[in-house]
Order: structure tokens, then sequence, then C-alpha cells
């Protein structure tokens, strides 16, 4: 018997979730024929056969969190495969948000109950570790799921951390432990702006002239023995929301690259963020992040600081306001902005003068 383990994915991982398998125990498999997809933090990965053979055993089901180097497939090496020949199918595998409750709870290690039961516990969204058996020696029957499947429509649905929620929350929670953050809000007059400018672009082109003004803010805070590490080159990190959680792509070298180049650049990272092909490399390193909260809603945020980054500037929603020019009230677009910092890293002055900058090229007519 030879046994396959979960690889290294790289970029630091320590575990993957299992999203479907394209194989099944007694088939003849080649190599580099896909084994199973699992989910990373925030990308979905193929994983290849490693040799041919014939599959004596899987670990783990649908939804299982696989540790790196944790056992994956057994072989059968007393029955090898003809390596021009894949016996079995192969399914589509879907991944979209609508799919995976489906998918989260296939099989739970010590719970009895027969495959009919677990498929209908899959198809209703029940955790089977949470149901209380009725059945001959603790087995959860039919009745026990339909039971457990009326409390939860009831009394809310149970939806486990998985995939991209479940590496935001650990995000949160490591800034949360370690970022000493503080906040400082003004509003821009947009007045000037022409029709139909694009927001996005403009926050960005105001957050390379900010950096310009106080490098500060593009650094990484690496601890209290070793520093911060100031940049030269401004990778923006890019908020985007979505249904299955927060992605933060990042726009390499921001502040060398025209309007023309930004937009499109701004358009591939949605295209791949939407169809979750958003390579993992291009979903780290960046130095400082913008989020334009206020497409949804909300005026001012004190938002989280993800380290190593020290800085995230944030935009609200864009408004009316009255104000007074000339000791007479007028009406004005404002834009209202939100700079949260790491205080241990970023000085007050530092920050204040940061968001001046940015004002400044927001308030530009162009």
């Amino acid at each position: 018997m030879t046994t396959f383990k979960l690889p290294d994915l790289g970029e630091g991982l320590r575990e993957a979730e299992i999203v479907a398998w394209h194989v099944g125990v007694g088939d003849h498999v080649v190599a580099d024929q896909p084994l199973v997809s699992v989910e990373t933090e925030k990308a979905v990965v193929e994983i290849p056969a490693p040799q041919s053979g014939r599959i004596a055993k899987l670990y783990g089901e649908p939804g299982d969190i696989v540790q790196i180097g944790a056992s994956l497939v057994d072989y059968d090496d007393a029955a090898q495969a003809d390596a021009g020949t894949v016996v079995g199918t192969i399914p589509e595998v879907q991944v979209s948000g609508a799919d995976r409750p489906s998918m989260v709870s296939a099989k739970v290690k010590g719970v009895k109950a027969a495959p009919t039961v677990r498929a209908l516990a899959r198809r209703v969204g029940v955790d089977l570790a949470l149901v209380s058996p009725s059945g001959p020696d603790g087995t959860v029957t039919t009745a026990d799921v339909e039971r457990a499947a009326a409390a939860v429509s009831q009394a809310g649905r149970f939806e486990p951390l998985r995939g991209v929620r479940r590496a935001m929350a650990q995000n949160m929670a490591r800034a949360h432990a370690e970022v000493v953050p503080a906040t400082v809000t003004d509003v821009a007059n947009i007045d000037a702006w022409p029709p139909n400018t694009d927001a996005t672009l403009r926050l960005i082109r105001a957050v390379v002239v900010a950096c310009k003004a106080e490098p500060s803010l593009n650094a990484w805070f690496l601890g209290l023995d070793k520093g911060r590490k100031l940049h030269e080159t401004i990778s923006l990190g890019i908020a985007m929301d979505t249904e299955e959680g927060l992605f933060v792509p990042v726009l390499r070298d921001a502040g060398n690259r025209d309007t023309g180049d930004l937009r499109r650049g701004l358009e591939a990272m949605k295209a791949d963020v939407k169809a979750r092909t958003v390579p993992l490399e291009e979903l780290r390193g960046a130095t400082i992040t913008v989020s334009n909260f206020g497409m949804f809603g909300g005026q001012h945020a004190a938002l989280v600081v993800v380290p190593p980054q020290c800085a995230i500037l944030g935009a609200g929603r864009i408004h009316q306001r009255v104000v007074a020019e000339d000791g007479q009230p007028v009406v004005r677009r404002a834009l209202p902005l939100s700079l949260t910092f790491d205080h241990r890293a970023v000085m007050g002055g530092e920050a204040t003068r940061f968001l001046a900058a940015a004002i400044a090229d927001l308030e530009r007519s162009r």
C-alpha cells in the first residue's frame, strides 16, 4: 500500500478544504489525472495523481479540512492500472457559493448513519455531528435528520466557516490580536468631478499621491524587534466584496501605471475574483489597501488593518451636504474618507498628512 499525502501548496498554507473528489475507491488512475479539488484560503486547487494505480482508500470527504502532509489517498500496490486507460468517470466540480452548503457534512467520523441518511443530511444541510440519534446503538435515522432540518429552518441555519470566510475570520482575528488601530476621518469636496468619474480609479490615484507625500504609510510593520519596512513600490490591495467572502487582490506597481493600464488591471482582477481564478500570488504582498465600501452604504468606518500592512483608506457613500462658502450655505458633493492605521508604526501626524494629501488630489477636477 502506497499513501499519497496532501502536498505543500506553497505560500505558507497549512491546510485545505476538500471540495470534490474526481475518483472513487477501486478506480484506476493514471499519473497527472485529477484526483481531488481542494480550497485553500481563497483559491480552488486541483491536485493531480502522483502515479498510476488503483485507488484503495480516500481520506476525507467534501467539507473536511485536511492539514498539509496528512494522508489523502492510498494506492493498491498489488493492482497496477493500465497506464493508457482511465476507468470510471471524472465528474464536473461545482464550487459556487450555492453548491457549497450541500457539501459540508458528507461524512462525520464517529457518527452511525446509513448512506441514505447521510445523503439526506447533505441535501438538507444538516450536520450529523449535531443530531441526536434515536436508532439502535446510537444510529442516526431519517426521522432524526428530518427533525433536525425542521429545527434548523425555525432557529436559523448553522453554517460552518469554510474557504474564503474561514480565511477572512483568521485574518481578522490575527489583526485584532496584533494591530493597535487608530482612525482619522475627513471629507473631500468632489463637486468639481466630471460626470461618470470612476471613483475607484480616483481613489487609487489619491493613494498613490498620498504615499509619495507621506511614504511611512506604504510600509510593513514586522514587529518590535525588526521594526518597519518602507516600500518604494506601491502594491495596492483592492478590497472586493463577494457572497463567498472578502477578496483583496493586489494591483502591482500602482504608482507607475497610467489610468488606462490601471482600469484594465482592475477589470481583470474583478473578472478573476468573480470566476474564482485569481492566483494565490495575486492575493499576497499588498503594502497598503483601499476599500470603496461606500458603494454599498455608510459614510465613515473604523477599518481593519491586516498585518504586516500599516494602513487602509476607506471611502464612504458619496452624498450631498450643505457647507459654508464665503459665509453662505451651498450644496456640494462630498466623499467621506476613513484612514485606519497601525499606531505602533505610524504617528498621528503622518496619518493626517497622508489623508490631507489624498483629499487634495481628490478635490482636483481631473
